[in-house]
């Protein structure tokens, strides 16, 4: 389904068409699998063979990569308000965001852009479009390729569309979700189009009924509040492909050129080996039986090839054993210059990938502060850090409007991992002494490598104080 033509028709503006065409090559470069590049066809002065290009498969390395950096079982997210804390803790568990969260970090790596869209599952909605009643909060969580901007400002998403395939029986549907101010506030639209062979049938809000995943949905909400009730997650990198376009860009956008190389490479050092195979070429004549009736050589070993007959004459050899130089050293040499250039070109810095007896290996040393990987990491989270608070901000008003007590204005304090981080300790220890001759507060000290509150850290160091000895006074 045209979704780009069914937004303009219904009055809705979004970023260009050739955009998405664009995070689709990047996808396909995630999956080793690009037209007239993985596959073509070669002429060998006959026909035309068609070819099937190895990969090395970096797109999906880059990506699982920074995905693990950015959001791994390490990072931590403390919430002042305890109840709030444990309730948002829990509906991330139900939603399954351990998980989840370093996937999409992955998608948002290969696409440039993700989104996550909380909402009430199972909740009433009188006439006027307010909620009413009971819920459970569920989070829908959306790729790039299904993301419609409809309005920004300096780079923020404001108004948005999302869509979600889902296949029902025989047919194909796309549910269209609306986020658009109006007034003050913000109203979400749902919309369901049947799309099987491209049909575009819109399908009537009475009859959703009749169709089980879309029974219960609501055709319009009123949240009541001018705060967003979907979060926009992307890379921080500039997107140089689109004038004015909030939409982020893959990791390797701007290195498909390497890793065409790299593939050409890679491919060629393999063939190395399937093309410089040993082979012997034997004249008819020695493919004779022995006296006891036996082949003197086995017709099956794929090593031998027949010539053709009357190989002997004009002085040729009955046996001629031919073997293929193998340039694994150079092919390493040059498969290992553009995974440095590849690294260096996606923030990884330096020899963070490298080729080395047909293997790929990824450096496990730790890296420094000045470090290019150390900064790319610290330039992405400026992102993330806020878009994590916003998720957990929506989840705490959600839960408020479902009368459980969060307070979506509670202090939030999202402590990424740097363990990877070599002077780490050290840091640590300067810390310490800092807070041993009064130049750094205890109540810092714990905020900065507990993962607490300020709040949080000055309570735990009350109740940690020991009570006076009635018999010392």
């Amino acid at each position: 389904m045209d979704i780009i033509k069914y937004l303009k028709k219904a009055g809705y503006d979004t970023v260009q068409r050739s955009f998405y065409s664009k995070i689709l090559e990047w996808e396909s470069w995630y999956i080793a699998d690009v037209q007239k590049f993985h596959r073509y066809k070669v002429y060998n002065g006959k026909n035309r063979i068609s070819c099937r290009r190895l990969s090395l498969g970096m797109a999906k390395k880059l990506s699982e990569d920074m995905a693990d950096l950015l959001l791994n079982e390490r990072v931590q997210i403390t919430v002042q308000h305890k109840a709030t804390h444990d309730f948002v803790m829990k509906v991330l568990d139900d939603n399954n965001f351990n998980v989840l969260g370093n996937d999409y970090q992955e998608r948002k790596a290969y696409t440039g852009t993700v989104a996550y869209v909380p909402y009430l599952e199972h909740v009433q909605v009188n006439e006027e479009g307010e909620i009413e009643g009971s819920g459970k909060i569920k989070i829908n969580y959306v790729s790039a390729e299904d993301i419609y901007p409809l309005s920004w400002n300096n780079g923020t998403i404001t108004e948005c569309a999302f869509v979600f395939e889902k296949t029902i029986g025989t047919k194909d549907y796309a549910h269209i979700q609306i986020h658009k101010i109006v007034g003050m506030q913000y109203v979400i639209e749902n919309h369901v189009v049947e799309c099987t062979s491209g049909s575009g049938i819109e399908i009537s809000p009475e009859n959703w009924g009749d169709l089980n995943d879309f029974a219960g949905l609501s055709s319009r909400t009123e949240t009541g509040n001018l705060e967003r009730q979907f979060v926009i997650d992307r890379l921080n990198i500039t997107n140089n492909y689109c004038k004015n376009n909030p939409m982020g860009v893959a990791i390797f956008a701007n290195a498909i050129d390497v890793l065409q190389g790299l593939d050409i490479i890679y491919d060629s050092y393999v063939n190395e080996y399937v093309l410089g195979k040993k082979r012997i070429f034997v004249a008819p004549e020695m493919l004779a039986q022995d006296v006891l009736g036996n082949m003197v050589f086995d017709p099956n070993d794929v090593v031998f090839y027949q010539l053709p007959e009357d190989s002997l004459k004009d002085g040729g050899k009955p046996i001629t054993e031919v073997n293929m130089d193998i340039r694994a050293e150079q092919h390493e040499r040059g498969i290992n210059n553009l995974l440095n250039m590849l690294s260096m070109k996606c923030g990884f810095g330096q020899n963070h990938y490298k080729f080395e007896n047909g293997r790929l290996q990824t450096a496990t040393q730790v890296i420094s502060e000045n470090s290019d990987m150390y900064r790319t990491m610290n330039k992405h989270e400026i992102i993330l850090q806020s878009v994590l608070k916003e998720l957990i901000r929506i989840i705490a008003r959600l839960g408020k409007v479902l009368g459980e007590g969060t307070d979506p204005d509670s202090e939030i304090v999202v402590d990424f991992d740097d363990s990877i981080i070599e002077d780490k300790q050290a840091e640590r220890q300067s810390d310490r002494q800092d807070v041993s001759m009064g130049a750094m507060q205890l109540v810092e000290y714990r905020a900065k490598w507990y993962g607490e509150t300020e709040a949080e850290a000055a309570t735990k160091i009350i109740q940690e104080i020991p009570e006076p000895d009635p018999k010392e006074e």
